[in-house]
């Protein structure tokens, strides 16, 4: 081979392994995002070594063609070998570098269940174009939740649940056309939920529960057509429960427990696909509706620690199914009817009423 041809082999090796590198910014980008965090026990950051950030880097995919970072993901809670080696779970301190942002061509972002991980989300976050998985539950983020966050139109999950949060929902969140999974569960979020939080028609799950979300619920939820799980339990929350909330197509699972929601029981609620349904430690009023039927099927009904007056209905034993039930801690009277579900239900569903007797309380 002549020295010309030598050198163009050589020219087209150098290209080839450029390519297949990940570029210098985005490794740049991830060394400066690994020198805020500090993990001492399991030393998954040891393998971040060497000019490839896309080869054997814990944690870091990156784009088959282009070659930029295109997934990280970091869980202090995995079934990875570094974990059972170690025989425990993950521990980090520091912060979330604003250098994250840097990485324009990230589409998922994942740094969980670490539990000492302090600071507060980089507002920049908002500026990453193609993100669609935001995943930081389980550390000690503090802090409002960027007020641009719905600039992230691509964006399917975004979890902050089990940090120290505060302020409010952002307005811009109800922007999130894309999202899926919302989940900011234990934290200390505060203020109404936004009136136009039905403007996220693609939510399957509304995980908000542990905080301190004050106000009604707004009606535009039932917009939500694919909305399956709403749990808004442990929170401040006052006013009636909508009457749409039980025409939902596949709300399945309903958690209102432990606020101050005032009104009646919605007879919707009763023939809906709700089979699981949690309304306890409110203040709620009037007789629990007697139109129970064929449509009715509760895995869990737990209507206890209310304010519910007069008897048990009849219809209830007309229900396709009833599994837990509770109506315990109210200010109902009279016999409690026989049959399914009642023989199988301990006295503990019951007690703490005005006047009700019968099976399995005392006799009538």
């Amino acid at each position: 081979m002549d020295s010309t041809l030598f050198c163009i082999a050589l020219l087209l090796l150098a290209a080839t392994s450029v390519v297949h590198c990940c570029p210098p910014s985005d490794r740049a980008a991830l060394l400066a995002f690994r020198a805020a965090l500090h993990e001492p026990y399991l030393g998954i950051f040891n393998s971040w070594t060497g000019v490839d950030c896309c080869h054997n880097w814990y944690g870091v995919s990156c784009d088959a063609e282009t070659h930029h970072v295109a997934d990280i993901n970091l869980r202090g809670e995995s079934e990875d070998p570094i974990f059972e080696r170690a025989n425990r779970t993950g521990y980090m301190t520091g912060t979330i570098s604003p250098a994250i942002c840097r990485l324009k061509h990230l589409t998922s972002l994942t740094v969980a269940d670490w539990k000492g991980i302090t600071g507060e989300i980089p507002s920049c976050i908002t500026t990453i174009p193609f993100l669609r998985v935001l995943d930081l539950i389980g550390n000690r983020l503090s802090g409002e939740i960027p007020a641009n966050i719905g600039k992230l139109h691509r964006l399917t999950v975004l979890n902050v649940a089990d940090n120290v949060i505060t302020g409010e929902i952002p307005r811009s969140l109800t922007n999130l056309s894309s999202l899926m999974h919302l989940d900011m569960r234990n934290n200390q979020i505060s203020g109404p939920l936004p009136q136009d939080f039905g403007k996220l028609r693609m939510l399957s799950r509304a995980l908000l529960s542990g905080n301190r979300i004050t106000g009604s619920i707004p009606d535009s939820v039932s917009d939500i057509y694919r909305l399956a799980d709403l749990d808004l339990s442990l929170n401040q929350l006052s006013g009636p429960i909508p009457l749409s909330l039980g025409k939902m197509a596949v709300l399945a699972t309903l958690n209102l427990d432990s606020n101050k929601i005032s009104g009646l029981i919605p007879q919707t609620l009763i023939n809906s696909a709700v089979s699981n349904l949690n309304l306890s430690r409110n203040v709620l009023q009037g007789m629990i509706p007697d139109v129970f039927g064929p449509r009715s099927y509760f895995t869990a009904l737990d209507l206890s620690y209310n304010s519910l007056r007069g008897p048990i209905p009849r219809s209830l034993s007309s229900a396709s199914f009833i599994g837990h039930m509770d109506l315990s801690h109210n200010h109902l009277c009279g016999r409690i009817p026989g049959g399914p579900p009642f023989d199988h239900l301990e006295a503990s569903s019951f007690v703490y009423n005005d006047c009700l007797c019968g099976k399995p309380l005392k006799p009538c």
